[in-house]
């Protein structure tokens, strides 16, 4: 390894180096790369790969030996070790740098750390007061409060004091007891998220769809399915009059498309003088082919 002028590692001859190993023989010989593929191979200018070659060539680690083509065919000094020096030197620089990290790192480890003499010290004497009840387990007393009893078992909100009672749950009460939630008798139900919401139909809303929609629209019966619906599902909207205002939009939609499937103009008579219309219309005229078809046969 040749070193600077000032004692420091030649990178830029190693480079070069390099380059003329990887056109060389096992042995050394035959390397005779141009000034021109040793820049593309190492990205020095010119100037800088020929300095480079001067200074292997004076430090015997390459020579001449001849010409190829215009170029200068090298030969590598492989006899030529590197000393042992340099690997000791380099282990003792990394120690180095490891123990100059773990001084910086202690001491900013002792500079986040209190000092004894700004801690301040509290004597148990100072803090224990003479009536605090003390435990063998070392864990404060259950907290008191004051428990009255009745015969239903439920607390009276301003009855006399009786006694003390810590306040814990005995062992082996059921969730159904005192002070636990009750479930509301099973002909009313819980609550549903729309119901909890308050959704009523006004007037305003009802003008808007009989408006919009004309009287066709059953707008009582409508809102009753929209209610058992999502009371069903106990779904949750932002927004519950716009959710209703898409129902009814949605429900005036398939009408119009049953009117447009099955036409009301289509009308059939019963033998009673009732006349159907729409699709019991439709229904009453296939049954009534079906009819003279077995009474008659096949026309084909």
């Amino acid at each position: 390894m040749l070193l600077t002028d000032k004692g420091k590692p030649d990178t830029t001859a190693r480079g070069v180096l390099q380059a003329l190993a990887e056109h060389a023989h096992k042995n050394g010989t035959g390397a005779y790369p141009s000034v021109l593929r040793l820049q593309y191979r190492t990205g020095y200018d010119r100037r800088t790969v020929q300095r480079a070659l001067r200074r292997l060539e004076d430090g015997n680690l390459i020579e001449a030996d001849g010409m190829v083509n215009g170029c200068t065919r090298w030969k590598l000094n492989l006899k030529l070790v590197r000393p042992a020096s340099d690997w000791a030197d380099l282990e003792a620089e990394e120690e180095s740098f490891r123990a100059a990290a773990a001084e910086r790192k202690r001491r900013s480890r002792s500079k986040a750390v209190t000092h004894a003499d700004d801690v301040t010290v509290t004597h148990s004497n100072d803090v224990t007061e003479g009536d605090v009840t003390h435990s063998p387990s070392g864990r404060h007393a259950f907290e008191q409060r004051d428990v009255t009893h009745s015969a239903s078992g439920r607390h009276a909100r301003n009855a006399a004091l009786t006694i003390k009672e810590p306040s814990v749950q005995p062992p082996g009460t059921s969730g159904g007891e005192v002070g636990s939630y009750s479930r509301p008798p099973s002909h009313t139900g819980f609550n549903t998220p729309i119901d909890d919401a308050g959704f009523t139909l006004t007037d305003p809303m009802r003008r808007w769809a009989l408006d919009t929609f004309g009287p066709a629209l059953d707008v009582d019966y409508e809102t009753a399915q929209f209610l058992d619906h999502f009371r069903a599902n106990s779904s949750r909207r932002p927004n519950w009059p716009a959710e209703w205002q898409k129902w009814i939009r949605r429900s005036a939609k398939f009408a119009s498309e049953r009117r447009q499937q099955y036409p009301t103009n289509n009308v059939v008579a019963l033998p009673s003088g009732q006349p159907l219309t729409g699709t019991d219309a439709k229904v009453a005229g296939w049954m009534a082919i079906a009819e003279h078809l077995r009474q008659n046969g096949d026309p084909a």
